[in-house]
């Protein structure tokens, strides 16, 4: 799907009067919910690092973008607002959302240390040829957190140290992977 499909599956969801599972049990329409607010303020005031969109506005290559992710998805929240804005700088970029839980279920493919953790960036080329995989959080959000399943930390608590440390980062640690991403790849 693409993103206004994307977005109005989140509305649609939101405004149900009976949403499907797993959004008919109140802690995940409420994570959904939330993961609204934070893509729509990302979407108005996240910055976007000029080194990066001057990559991928030079792009002379389609590349095809796949991101896995799930409306619930708090971490998705943080980063596919930074992905879009991105990739409306060129039309050359062909951005597909797909759901985790959803077929064609790619996430399969794409298992973070055996689990399906989104989102997932996936790269590729106009032949459909993987060129990269990011997700599924950034490289020092993804230390913390699995810090915190070592430590035990409860999920409540993990939860509001991952969303301090996206506020304070502000996409900043996404973009800088994305464009060392980039750098290596055919443009």
């Amino acid at each position: 799907m693409d993103f206004e499909t994307y977005q109005q599956l989140f509305f649609d969801t939101l405004n149900s009067p009976a949403p499907a599972p797993p959004y008919d049990n109140p802690d995940y329409l409420n994570y959904t919910r939330l993961n609204w607010s934070r893509q729509q303020r990302w979407l108005k005031v996240g910055v976007l690092n000029t080194e990066l969109t001057d990559v991928i506005e030079n792009m002379v290559n389609e590349q095809r973008w796949t991101v896995i992710t799930e409306l619930w998805c708090g971490d998705a929240s943080h980063t596919i607002p930074f992905i879009h804005r991105l990739s409306e700088l060129n039309p050359l970029i062909k951005v597909d959302y797909q759901l985790r839980d959803s077929p064609p279920f790619l996430i399969g493919q794409y298992l973070t240390d055996g689990s399906k953790s989104i989102p997932k960036l996936i790269i590729a080329d106009s032949n459909h040829t993987d060129l990269a995989v990011w997700g599924p959080r950034p490289a020092a959000c993804q230390e913390l957190f699995l810090q915190m399943v070592k430590d035990h930390v409860d999920m409540a608590e993990k939860k509001i140290v991952l969303q301090k440390w996206y506020n304070e980062d502000k996409g900043e640690s996404f973009q800088r992977e994305l464009l060392a991403i980039l750098k290596g790849l055919p443009l």
